[in-house]
């Protein structure tokens, strides 16, 4: 059982959440201030704030990076994360969102709620954090506190309550509502408890509300009251584990990890394991914990405090330390992407390095190399990103940058399930893989599964497959964009037991998703944003004018006083920079608030593929085709003509059609021994599971097409098993070498002449292909041919295979069984296990060394069986029928001029 622990005096953290302009930070400064912990309130306008303590926030008025500050509730310990308000650094708020206790979202009276409120509310809802609602600027003439209420029902959620009225019934009532529990205690006492509301608010079916102003400091002391009552304690685990949330850089340049303490307690010195390798092993050299500006170090920081770690370098946002699993990745996405130009006679490459240290402490900041325009790009949300990055880039490594206008970020998805096929297999190296593609729903972003049976594929190459299907962005075929909104399952593979290695699996799932894509249609996706357009009722026609030219799409208008609202969404491309217009047409009166909505259909594809001119065949580095082998060299194979090619099938045919039939097994485990598969538990299983494992009937034993080959008669009675191939043609194939130096004569004769132990296995084939009549190909390794070129001939009856010099014989057999398991009936005898496996996966018949020698042994008895009985009623006539070197050799021993062996 796990151990708590629950201290009295447990540290929370909670976060600060607003639309831009909303009061969020001078909400901040009210509280600090209100506990005491600041002797004076700072005033945005008045570029004082204690929290907006960098200078391009204080010059703009907009909080850019989350803030720390410490205060007391009570006798409780209490971090207060600002976060920023404006969408263009919605990731960093995001990001914060994964290490809170509780919430308080700010709602300005006079704008209600509006829709980046709305994608605040879905991201709490989806991190599980419990919410408290401050309604700021109350002190505005018309606000009014009933309408308000009514609104936040009605957008946000049912549970959102007024705790202005508490100790009335009118508050019990509304409370009875937001829950059953707290309706059958309403009903029983007509109270309610505070450790009953306490509960419903930890669980999220209760959300207080407060009205107030945060610049008046009214109503700020109940909801720091509020806060106080219903925020429930955590329980933490006493071994350490720890979320990191941020990564940033102090004046000085040094590192600096943000992190909260998800259980036991983090020390100075203490080893911590913050990388996946041997030299991922850091120390703790100073825990730092931030207040504004300053900080103060500590020796220990307990479970539930915020802290900082400085030094550290294998930490990331997200990173989860110890026993804390991963975070999430952010729901929000960069959807505008720049060129980032340096002055003339720059280090470009060094340039991008160190700009990519930007991109670890805002994992939403995407720089990108273009290797085909030589050029740096970046991806952001919007056009404020980019005003403050180029000041960061001057003020941090004093470099002076210029961006081009802007381009969008599309993506790519497909519109039908689809088969993706990989395979790679040049000389040694072998791997394949089939992927079930699908399309998902818009804004599902990509889905990886794996459905494959470890049967068919071991489950440390299926995890290596998964890997490699998360481990890069995989572009699309239209335009060359990432893919998203689609759900890619593995559902089969192979692998060779010899050949394959980790990166050749790499190679094969990245073709097989190409492959995929290039196999179906393609859909082209853009960012909409979701708008709020707040204008002159008399601006109402050109308004919706201009969203119909945008191919957006918006709903009838609201009046609110003299100005009209439309909500609705539209394309960014088209909405970009429509707020400037909107300034110029209402003359400043109007104005335009703008979220990302998320992608959909993009409304002129053919205009933005025609423009981008992409050509998934001449991108080399995200290749369509597959690679197979064949005479010892590997080939590439088109992606239209790969999957005629591979060697699995496909997970989309439909199953073969079975039939019953008595249950036929070549080289049952129960029937052979020796130097065979029989000891080998895994293949007995997979025997079992395939054809059943009844109880064996010794007397019904009998020989079948040739007497290397065996059927079993279960009395269980008929079962389930794939058509039996049609095409009656028998080949054997023989491991030259193996069975040489597996037979006791010919590996003494090979120890003293290599030559004539192969002679003499040739010539006991010759005969035994006589008698058997099936086609008998023995291979032999490159020993006789030199230069890499691979030798077939005829001998006697049979035919020799001497493999170029780099092929092996377990190559050539695994690849003639592969090109003719499917139509003939194929036996290979060799007494490699791990060639056995691979050949049985292919359908063909396996016979050991040990085998094929009793299979010779008894051959020659019915010879010599058949040669007593009808040597004095005519010979010549069953020699006859044999091929000509047999027929003279056996004339020759019934004459008695040679002994019969």
């Amino acid at each position: 059982m796990q151990n708590n622990k629950k201290s009295k005096n447990q540290n929370m953290v909670l976060g600060i959440l607003a639309h831009v302009d909303a009061g969020k930070t001078t909400l901040a400064e009210s509280m600090l201030y209100l506990c005491k912990n600041i002797r004076k309130m700072g005033r945005v306008d008045h570029k004082d704030a204690f929290l907006d303590n960098y200078e391009m926030e204080r010059s703009r008025g907009i909080t850019i990076f989350s803030k720390q500050a410490e205060l007391t509730l009570g006798e409780r310990p209490v971090t207060l994360l600002d976060t920023p308000g404006h969408a263009d650094f919605s990731a960093e708020m995001e990001r914060t969102l994964q290490v809170l206790d509780a919430a308080v979202m700010v709602i300005s009276a006079a704008d209600g709620v509006r829709g980046h409120d709305l994608v605040l509310w879905k991201l709490l809802k989806q991190y599980r954090i419990p919410t408290f609602l401050f309604i700021n600027k109350m002190d505005q003439e018309g606000t009014n506190p009933k309408r308000l209420m009514q609104e936040l029902t009605t957008k946000l959620d049912d549970g959102c309550v007024d705790f202005g009225c508490e100790d009335t019934q009118e508050f019990y009532e509304k409370l009875a509502l937001c829950e059953e529990a707290l309706l059958e205690e309403h009903l029983e006492h007509e109270r309610i408890t505070q450790d009953s509301i306490r509960r419903a608010v930890m669980a999220r079916n209760v959300f207080p509300c407060f009205f107030g102003s945060a610049l008046k400091t009214q109503g700020v002391q109940e909801l720091l009251s509020g806060m106080e009552h219903y925020i429930g304690e955590r329980q933490y685990p006493q071994e350490f584990c720890a979320r990191v949330y941020k990564i940033s850089r102090d004046a000085r340049g040094e590192r600096l990890t943000h992190l909260k303490i998800t259980g036991g307690a983090l020390k100075v010195k203490m080893p911590i394991q913050t990388g996946k390798d041997a030299d991922g092993m850091e120390k703790v050299d100073q825990i730092r914990i931030y207040s504004g500006e300053g900080y103060r170090m500590v020796q220990e920081a307990e479970a539930g405090r915020i802290c900082t770690v400085s030094g550290w370098q294998n930490s990331y946002c997200g990173q989860g330390l110890g026993s804390e699993p991963e975070g999430e990745m952010p729901v929000l996405e960069p959807v505008l992407s720049y060129s980032i130009g340096l002055e003339p006679g720059s280090d470009v490459h060094g340039a991008y390095l160190r700009l990519q240290q930007l991109e670890e402490e805002e994992p939403t900041l995407r720089m990108v190399w273009d290797e085909e325009a030589q050029e740096i790009r970046v991806m952001v949300m919007g056009e404020v990103q980019i005003e403050i990055l180029e000041h960061l880039i001057a003020e941090r490594f004093a470099m002076k940058v210029s961006f081009d206008s802007g381009s969008i970020v599309y993506r790519e998805t497909i519109a039908a399930p689809v088969e993706g096929v990989g395979h790679f297999e040049p000389l040694r190296h072998y791997a394949e893989v089939h992927l079930l593609m699908e399309p998902g729903e818009r804004g599902s972003g990509l889905e990886i599964a794996a459905d494959c049976s470890e049967d068919v594929l071991d489950k440390n190459w299926q995890r290596l497959i998964v890997t490699h299907l998360l481990e890069k962005q995989h572009r699309g075929v239209l335009t060359g964009a990432e893919i998203t909104d689609m759900r890619i399952t593995l559902k089969s593979g192979k692998a060779h037991l010899k050949h394959t290695e980790g990166g050749d699996f790499r190679q094969a799932t990245y073709r097989a998703v190409r492959q995929g894509l290039r196999s179906t249609q393609s859909i082209l996706l853009e960012p909409y944003y979701q708008f709020r357009l707040e204008i002159p009722t008399e601006c109402v026609g050109r308004a919706m004018s201009d969203v119909t030219r945008m191919h957006g799409e918006c709903s009838m208008p609201e009046t609110d006083g003299e100005l009209s609202i439309l909500t609705g969404s539209a394309p960014v491309s088209e909405m970009w920079d429509y707020h400037r217009e909107v300034i110029a047409y209402t003359r400043g009166a109007g104005r335009l608030f703008c979220t990302l909505k998320g992608y959909d259909v993009c409304h002129n594809a053919d205009q933005v593929i025609a423009q981008k001119n992409y050509d998934p065949e001449q991108d080399l580095a995200n290749p369509t085709g597959s690679v197979f082998c064949a005479h010892g060299a590997g080939f590439v194979v088109p992606w239209d003509e790969v999957p005629t090619h591979m060697h699995l099938e496909s997970c989309l045919q439909p199953k073969r059609r079975e039939t019953e039939f008595t249950a036929q097994a070549h080289f049952a485990p129960g029937n052979i021994g020796g130097d065979s598969w029989q000891g080998d538990k895994e293949l007995e299983e997979i025997f079992n599971r395939t054809y059943g494992s009844g109880k064996e009937n010794r007397s019904g034993w009998g020989r079948s097409r040739f007497a290397g080959s065996y059927e079993r008669r279960v009395e269980a009675g008929p079962v389930k098993r794939s058509a039996p191939k049609e095409a009656l043609k028998e080949y054997l194939l023989v491991d030259g070498y193996n069975i040489i130096f597996a037979w006791d004569e010919l590996r003494e004769l090979a120890a003293v002449n290599v030559e004539g132990a192969r002679g003499l296995l040739m010539d006991i084939l010759s005969n035994y292909q006589g008698y058997r009549r099936m086609t008998v190909i023995v291979v032999f390794d490159a020993y006789k041919v030199e230069g890499g070129v691979q030798e077939n001939m005829k001998y006697h009856n049979i035919y020799v295979v001497y493999t170029k010099e780099a092929e092996t014989a377990d190559q050539y057999i695994e690849k003639t069984v592969h090109e003719i398991g499917k139509k003939y009936h194929v036996t290979v005898a060799t007494s490699d296990l791990q060639e056995q496996r691979i050949i049985w996966g292919e359908g063909a018949a396996r016979m050991s060394a040990r085998e094929l020698r009793e299979e010779i042994e008894r051959t020659r008895a019915e010879i010599r069986r058949d040669y007593t009985e009808q040597n004095t009623s005519g010979g010549n006539r069953l020699f006859a029928s044999l091929p000509g070197d047999l027929a003279a050799y056996m004339e020759e021993v019934r004459l008695g001029r040679k002994k019969f062996e």
